[in-house]
Parts: structure tokens; C-alpha cells; sequence
């Protein structure tokens, strides 16, 4: 079976920049052994993507912190976590989960007739991590569907817990 990782928004400011936090920090080794246990094709990544008006839309109404502006440095890859992926399997995406990505991905499996599992991990769980794993979970319910908890972190340590158990009520296999 081939087994894919989805690498969410490891983004310099949700690690260190303007919504960073002490787990976030903890985590970039873990994630960086993970990448190195898949080929490089069998990689996709995730990189949070907003605007100069990201304060008018609804979540910069909701979270009014700029970050993860097109171009900055905040928006980049952390650049040790970059070097271990592959430019065109970075997938930008507006908002919280990416239907460009669960398409893709369901793309795959049904070329590998049902034949493909997939691996989660980033930041942050509570928020993006959730929403992709649900995502791809709706776009192919009968896909095996992991999340490595060493590898995520939440806004908190409570909030990531809360996201690892919703998570589990969905059939998303936590470890």
C-alpha cells in the first residue's frame, strides 16, 4: 500500500513568527525525521496563505493577527523543513483546510484503486490539521487516515488534545 504525508503549515509564523509558540518549537525535529521516512514524491505540503487585506476578511475579524502574508518571511516554509520538500507538492491554501489538496488526493486514490493511506502532521492541529484530516476523510471516508501526535501541535496543549479526540470520534487513527 502506498502510504503518503501531508505536512501541514509548517510556516515560520506559526513556529516562531507572529502566532509561534514553545510546542510549535518542540515539534520541527520530529517533523523533519518524519519527512525523512517517505520518498520525496509521497510528500505533500501545506503552506497557509494570506493577503495584505487579511484583517477585513473573517478570519482576521476572528484572529486579528496578520501572519502568513504572501511573500514574508512568516508565509515561508521553515527553511530546514523546506530543504526536505518538493516544490510542487506545496499546495497555498486561503484558509484552513484545502480542497486543492483533498482533490489531489483523491485523485491518487482512486489511480491506486483504494490502494493509498495518508499521514498528517504540522501545525497547527486545533485548526488546520483537523481541517484537513476531516476534509480528506469526507472527500474518500474509506481511506486510512493517520495522525502522528508527536508531530502536531495546537494553539494550546489542551486545544490539541481536544482536536486528537475529535479526530478519533471521526475514525482518524491517532498515534
Amino acid at each position: 500500500m502506498r502510504k503518503l504525508l501531508v505536512v501541514v503549515d509548517m510556516q515560520n509564523d506559526f513556529i516562531d513568527g507572529a502566532l509561534g509558540t514553545k510546542e510549535a518549537e518542540g515539534i520541527v525535529e520530529n517533523v523533519k525525521a518524519k519527512i525523512r521516512e517517505y520518498a520525496p514524491d509521497d510528500v505533500f505540503a501545506t503552506r497557509d496563505t494570506h493577503h495584505e487585506d487579511y484583517l477585513s476578511t473573517q478570519e482576521g475579524k476572528y484572529l486579528p493577527v496578520p501572519h502568513c502574508i504572501q511573500g514574508t518571511d512568516g508565509w515561508q516554509i521553515r527553511p530546514d523543513i523546506a530543504d526536505l520538500l518538493t516544490a510542487n507538492q506545496i499546495v497555498d491554501k486561503p484558509t484552513f483546510g484545502s480542497t486543492d489538496l483533498a482533490e489531489k488526493i483523491a485523485t491518487l486514490y482512486d489511480r491506486e484503486n483504494g490502494d493509498l493511506s495518508v499521514e498528517l502532521c504540522g501545525l497547527c492541529t486545533d485548526i488546520c490539521v483537523v481541517s484537513n484530516a476531516l476534509l480528506l476523510k469526507a472527500t474518500r471516508p474509506e481511506m486510512s487516515i493517520e495522525i502522528d501526535s508527536s508531530c502536531c501541535a495546537g494553539v494550546t496543549p489542551e486545544k490539541h488534545e481536544a482536536a486528537l479526540e475529535t479526530m478519533r470520534s471521526c475514525q482518524v487513527q491517532v498515534k
